[in-house]
């Protein structure tokens, strides 16, 4: 277990040089190179490792198959990750380092620019106490967020290679791009992928286990003001600006993202933009319960007629848009798939924590291309940020849930 768990940790630390940061305004497939780059290494590192069916298509999704080592009927299961990082902070030139039998107290990423990850600000990572920390010099984002879920799958992959007495089904692996924009599965091959269901590798804290997420949709208002010069603008101007303010007033505040937990949905302010003349308010709208979620959208439309109501007709329009679905109606009807994923956690050592996902996952939208996808942990903590990190006994830990699946598909 020591040699393949220094070969994660060393595939890990190779993987987060690769620059795969997706870009958002980009409409290539991938939206990096940085993203193709990092598939072919991938590539190469799963033919070297004697998988079949490799395929890399021209839009960057990589897939591959562990060929079963048993002639049983068993379910072919898949295991998925992104290749991509957050654009919310650069991925580019990560310097990892390995704190090892972290003493539980603040961590100093850059002494010289003062960055330090302290537990009055991140109170979690004294959990970690006593464990390896892998985290960053406080400059970029690790990484961690899914290059872990990518390391983890393979070097599932390698341990069952390295113990072919545990019988087990043919396993599908993928590796994506542009997840962290939302687009991971606009191009995954469902059918090439041949699964019965999969799982993606790309939760956070350990025994995170989510089969459901939040029913997500989009608002765009805009408002055509009415500019004159300010000196003669008695009874004549609009200003756009302060329609924008009143439409977020009238947007219950109690019902924003830094009020909401759970399975509590919201509406979420994401930019005013504009000037007297013109300007736009966006917001995005969650919620995990699909009669709710559905009134949240009518409730969009709703505030654009009050304000047309006060300022005139045809100054508000806005649109509204679905932008992905709650995962559980399509999981729902296979529970043992998640009962199989529990029951590996035990196995592995690992409390299972299945909650419900405040976001969405690549799975959400898997699910209803026809591949039942719930999402379990990879590990990474504080994603997104210069104060990311990881342990690797939780990474080890992500590697044996996921060997532990794959035997235990083999005995349904």
């Amino acid at each position: 277990m020591k040699e393949i768990t220094n070969s994660m940790l060393q595939r890990f630390l190779k993987y987060v040089t690769f620059d795969t940061e997706s870009v958002d305004d980009n409409t290539t497939v991938p939206t990096s190179e940085g993203q193709f780059t990092f598939a072919r290494y991938l590539e190469s590192e799963l033919s070297a490792m004697g998988l079949t069916e490799i395929t890399l298509d021209d839009k960057g999704y990589l897939y591959a198959t562990l060929p079963a080592n048993c002639d049983k009927e068993i379910p072919v299961i898949g295991f998925i990750s992104h290749l991509d990082t957050s654009p919310d902070m650069s991925g580019k030139d990560v310097r990892p380092r390995v704190v090892t039998s972290y003493d539980g107290g603040d961590i100093t990423l850059c002494e010289k620019d003062g960055i330090v990850l302290t537990v009055k600000d991140f109170p979690e990572v004294a959990a970690y106490k006593g464990q390896d920390l892998i985290v960053t010099d406080g400059h970029t984002l690790l990484g961690a967020d899914d290059k872990a879920g990518i390391a983890e799958i393979i070097s599932a992959v390698a341990y069952l290679q390295a113990h072919p007495e545990i019988e087990h089904g043919k396993v599908r692996i993928a590796f994506n791009p542009d997840e962290e924009i939302g687009r991971g599965a606009h191009n995954f091959n469902v059918p090439l992928f041949g699964c019965d269901w999969a799982y993606t590798v790309d939760g956070g804290a350990e025994g995170e286990l989510e089969f459901e997420n939040f029913n997500a949709g989009s608002a765009l208002f805009t408002i055509q003001g009415r500019n004159v010069h300010p000196g003669y603008a008695k009874d004549k101007m609009l200003n756009a600006l302060r329609v924008a303010t009143a439409i977020v007033e009238t947007i219950p505040a109690a019902e924003s993202p830094e009020q909401t937990e759970g399975y509590e949905g919201f509406y979420h302010l994401m930019s005013i933009n504009g000037g007297v003349d013109q300007a736009e308010v966006s917001y995005i709208i969650r919620d995990h319960d699909k009669q709710i979620f559905e009134k949240r959208l009518a409730y969009m439309n709703e505030v654009a007629d009050k304000m047309n109501a006060i300022y005139g007709e045809g100054v508000v329009t806005v649109e509204v848009k679905r932008q992905y679905a709650n995962m559980r109606e399509k999981v729902e009807p296979m529970m043992h798939i998640i009962e199989l994923a529990r029951k590996a956690m035990e196995e592995a050592g690992v409390t299972p924590l299945i909650k419900p996902i405040r976001g969405g996952t690549d799975g959400a939208q898997l699910s209803f291309m026809g591949l039942p996808c719930p999402n379990m942990f990879a590990g990474g903590i504080n994603f997104h940020s210069r104060y990311e990190f990881v342990s690797l006994q939780v990474m080890e830990k992500a590697m044996m849930t996921i060997v532990k699946i794959i035997e235990g598909a083999a005995k349904l």
